[in-house]
């Protein structure tokens, strides 16, 4: 009975395709824009350029309407310790990220104490940057998790005198007009490459102590924390999806 019930079914696809010619499949409107891609270290083309290693321009201090205070040396830019969280001039939805950073050579102390700092999307919603090369923490606060919510699927991490990448995927949350949630923010990562974070549900936004939960807002900046240690950033990009 169950080869007859394949065959039947078989038939009906094959009676169905009959019914249509190719074209009928075919969608040429509209037709996908042509840009460059990254080829030899220069960014799409259609790429939104955060920092090149030349100045703070598209950056602000997180807390307050006063130039930024991080270090801008050998075209990177560096967390001067007590200074504060910076954040873009512009805000942003849904993304592509593309960052660069590497953790202090000079390795001192373990756990969340060592190269911690934070990618912030809309800041509100972090990706963890810490040094986790033979530095164990907790896994959902490891390098390239989630922050207190997803662990990544693998450590990828580089040594400390190299440079990790990270390419993150971001779809934003969406609320209704009463700031009811009607989708969820979910995330991809790939640290150095490899698949980190595949397709993640963001909880909510990024809590240090206690569960995370939504709160409705809009677009809103990228944010990178100071965390009291000296983690360099370059090469940032963005395209907006």
């Amino acid at each position: 009975m169950r080869k007859l019930w394949i065959l039947g079914l078989l038939l009906s696809h094959v009676a169905v395709a009959q019914d249509y010619k190719p074209e009928d499949t075919e969608v040429w409107e509209p037709e996908p824009k042509v840009i460059t891609g990254v080829k030899g270290g220069q960014v799409p083309s259609d790429a939104i350029v955060l920092f090149d290693g030349s100045d703070f321009d598209a950056w602000r201090k997180a807390e307050a309407k006063e130039p930024i205070a991080w270090d801008l040396i050998d075209g990177r830019m560096q967390v001067a310790a007590g200074t504060g969280a910076i954040m873009t001039n512009q805000n942003f939805g849904s993304i592509q990220l593309h960052v660069e950073w590497k953790a202090p050579a000079v390795v001192k102390g373990d756990g969340q104490g060592r190269g911690n700092s934070g990618i912030f999307l809309q800041s509100r919603y972090e990706v963890q940057v810490l040094d986790s090369y033979d530095n164990r923490t907790y896994s959902n606060g490891q390098a390239a998790s989630i922050y207190k919510q997803y662990a990544p699927l693998v450590n990828v991490m580089n040594p400390p005198t190299e440079w990790q990448s990270y390419d993150i995927i971001f779809t934003a949350p969406e609320f209704d007009d009463k700031g009811d949630l009607l989708s969820p923010a979910y995330v991809t990562v790939l640290h150095n490459g490899v698949l980190v974070q595949n397709h993640v549900e963001i909880k909510g936004s990024t809590e240090y102590i206690g569960p995370p939960s939504y709160q409705a807002h809009g677009d809103a900046p990228i944010m990178l924390q100071d965390h009291g240690n000296p983690v360099s950033f370059r090469n940032i990009w963005v395209r907006e999806l």
